[in-house]
């Protein structure tokens, strides 16, 4: 017996009539029957999202105390508003261009010097045939990452010395005078980010040479049979592929613009350097922590993170205009 098809209703125009959209406690009970099917996976996502609230969210109900004149007795809700006094204040201090110039220019040369390292050193490590040696090369570089900020500190200090440095044992059987590079103002720039490439990029690597293990190999086999030459296929294929990825790193790390090193460049300072030394982070610790001003520290916090979101949003959209690749 044929089965009669029942056609779709068609309105006055002979269009279709769209289905009629469930309403609200039809959609809350199949909202209720997906969870239940699926109660596991949600009872994963439920830790992490439990843990942004309480340690991400929470906590930034904080930054109301930037416009407010905080007092402990009084608390954060029990304070006097007062405005933006502390953004003028930061605005207006002295020292506030030379602040933001000292944490733009670290951060600039950090970006110029060690976002290409990684991708350099995991170029170079694609094209190495010999596997022991590609895997000793990958691992030496990747154990400085576990350094810890004092201990890495403390061997620049010592390395630099004037007295017991080895750099200054190599001048002297130059007949060249010591020098004590941590003490000169125009060199804590080039110390604090070339030693973060030697830190960091065995490390960053290992997402770009994740990446590289992805390309198609028939790419590799027509270049060859192309008679394409190392350089060519490095050009032609593998930066293309590390393009997508790049951009997602790139727009992260731009991310952090504002945000350097404290501890590093804090455990770095002496009174030599500390025209050059000196960045937003390591005064709001000196203004929030020593000198108990939290309304100012946070105003300047605060200040930091507006313009980081700023970057991140004009960056990411820029991205996804030029390459398709971008975080949202």
């Amino acid at each position: 017996m044929q089965k009669r098809i029942r056609k779709p209703e068609t309105s006055m125009q002979g269009q279709p009539h769209e289905p009629a959209l469930p309403d609200s406690k039809s959609s809350l009970r199949f909202i209720g029957k997906k969870m239940k099917r699926h109660w596991q996976l949600y009872l994963v996502v439920f830790l992490p999202v439990l843990y942004l609230v309480i340690f991400k969210y929470i906590p930034m109900s904080g930054v109301v105390i930037a416009f407010k004149e905080y007092n402990v007795i009084q608390g954060i809700w029990g304070s006097p508003w007062v405005g933006l006094k502390y953004f003028e204040q930061f605005f207006e201090s002295p020292n506030f261009w030379l602040y933001l110039k000292n944490t733009l220019g670290i951060n600039m040369y950090g970006l110029l010097v060690g976002f290409p390292a990684p991708i350099l050193l995991a170029l170079a490590l694609n094209e190495i045939r010999n596997g022991f040696f590609k895997s000793s090369v990958q691992m030496i570089t990747y154990a400085p990452y576990f350094i810890s900020t004092v201990i890495m500190v403390s061997i620049l200090i010592v390395t630099l010395s004037p007295s017991v440095g080895i750099i200054s044992k190599f001048t002297q059987l130059l007949g060249i005078e010591n020098t004590n590079f941590m003490g000169i103002p125009s060199l804590f720039k080039s110390i604090y980010v070339w030693s973060d490439v030697w830190q960091f990029s065995g490390y960053g690597a290992i997402i770009y040479i994740a990446a590289l293990a992805g390309v198609n190999p028939e790419l590799y086999e027509s270049a060859k049979v192309d008679g394409a030459s190392r350089m060519q296929k490095i050009i032609n294929i593998d930066l293309p592929s590390l393009i997508p990825v790049s951009v997602i790193l790139l727009i992260l790390n731009l991310g952090n613009f504002m945000k350097v090193g404290f501890e590093k460049v804090y455990l770095m300072q002496n009174p030599l350097n500390i025209s050059t030394s000196e960045v937003i982070s390591t005064y709001v610790y000196k203004v929030g922590l020593l000198s108990s001003s939290f309304s100012f520290s946070t105003a300047i916090g605060f200040f930091n993170s507006i313009i980081n979101l700023i970057l991140l949003v004009s960056v990411n959209y820029i991205a996804k205009k030029l390459s398709n690749s971008s975080l949202w």
